[in-house]
């Protein structure tokens, strides 16, 4: 009868086939639930050296100071930061919404070195620029008053 065992029902009490008591089969069935996914929280202060990776500084000119009345601001960012990237930066960093990103790649310049007379061997290294344009009633203060 050992073999009809197998597919008899046991009381709780009662040890299956195996030795093993229902309750024991019921706990590690239990263990082996999966538990609930926490989702991660939004922390700034790991996303804070990526920021500054891609937005370099403010590009503070006469020509950027006159745009700000148009809500445009403008950035030396990263040359390997694209649109999307500068976006979500300057959202989290300045607590803004931003409308438009346009990027703009300044070209090297040539640099006249020491008193000789003609241009000698040197460059002034380019970068890259971002034009950012806010939503309507958005502001960045860049330089505290």
């Amino acid at each position: 009868m050992s073999l009809l065992d197998k597919f008899r029902k046991f009381a709780k009490g009662e040890p299956a086939a195996g030795g093993k008591t229902k309750e024991k089969v019921e706990k590690k069935v239990e263990k082996e639930k999966p538990k609930e996914e926490v989702l991660p929280r939004k922390i700034i202060g790991k996303q804070t050296p990526r920021i500054y990776q891609v937005i370099r500084e403010p590009h503070i000119t006469e020509k950027a100071t006159l745009l700000t009345e148009q809500d445009k601001y403008i950035f030396k960012v990263s040359p390997k930061a694209n649109k999307t990237e500068t976006k979500k930066a300057i959202e989290s960093l300045y607590g803004v919404k931003v409308k438009k990103v346009s990027m703009i790649h300044m070209p090297s310049k040539r640099r006249r070195l020491g008193k000789s007379q003609g241009w000698r061997h040197g460059l002034k290294k380019g970068f890259k620029k971002a034009i950012v344009t806010l939503e309507k009633g958005e502001k960045i203060e860049l330089l505290p008053r």
